[in-house]
């Protein structure tokens, strides 16, 4: 399996700015350095390749990909109480892979109805689950190219609606609070979070992209 990944140019732009507020640009592009990772591993657990190999963004040991490694664990979590949700995206969303524009327009409404009541971790990672189901639909279906238009959605989906969020909780790092309390009833509380997002989504396979598309 090829790793699914950005230039090592572009991981500089990511790497280790958690010593400080992070800036908009650096919270979208770390925003896309997770999805593309996350993405990556769904491929390699579908068994799907990748057809364009591309040099590593995620420094292991580094900050980032911690926060990689806790919003995997946590996708895995989310992905097993609701394996259908996450799988089989565009049959659900009765889509073509084959137009760049309703990839797009179909990801942005699924991610505006999960976000209909509020910002949560449990919904981040939802968004992050979609995506990558999603990014498996298009390389099985013959478009792995679509996959960086999934990334790029994602990274301005986050730009427009997510940034200020982050910002007031000091930036990505802060989903590893997920996981640091071992507290059952703490450790579902993202989880109930997550779970309301299922029925905004459900709505949005229904109502945002009708038969023709």
């Amino acid at each position: 399996m090829e790793v699914l990944r950005r230039s090592s140019v572009f991981a500089a732009e990511v790497m280790e700015v958690f010593d400080r507020s992070p800036t908009d640009k650096e919270l979208v592009s770390q925003a896309k350095a997770l999805c593309r990772d996350y993405i990556n591993s769904r491929l390699i657990r579908a068994g799907v390749s990748w057809s364009k190999a591309e040099p590593g963004t995620l420094v292991p040991g580094g900050k980032l990909a911690e926060v990689s490694t806790i919003l995997l664990r946590l996708g895995d979590e989310l992905e097993y109480i609701r394996p259908n949700v996450y799988r089989n995206i565009a049959r659900q969303l009765n889509i073509s892979l084959h137009s760049e524009t309703v990839v797009t327009d179909a990801f942005l409404a699924v991610a505006a109805q999960i976000f209909t009541a509020g910002i949560t971790w449990g919904k981040v990672v939802s968004l992050y689950a979609v995506a990558a189901g999603l990014a498996v639909d298009c390389v099985r279906h013959a478009q792995p190219a679509m996959v960086h238009t999934i990334v790029d959605c994602l990274g301005e989906f986050v730009r427009k609606s997510l940034v200020t969020w982050l910002k007031k909780r000091g930036g990505w790092a802060d989903i590893t609070k997920c996981v640091v309390n071992t507290d059952p009833s703490l450790r579902s509380h993202w989880l109930v979070a997550a779970v309301c997002s299922f029925g905004h989504f459900l709505k949005a396979i229904f109502f945002v992209l009708l038969p023709e598309r």
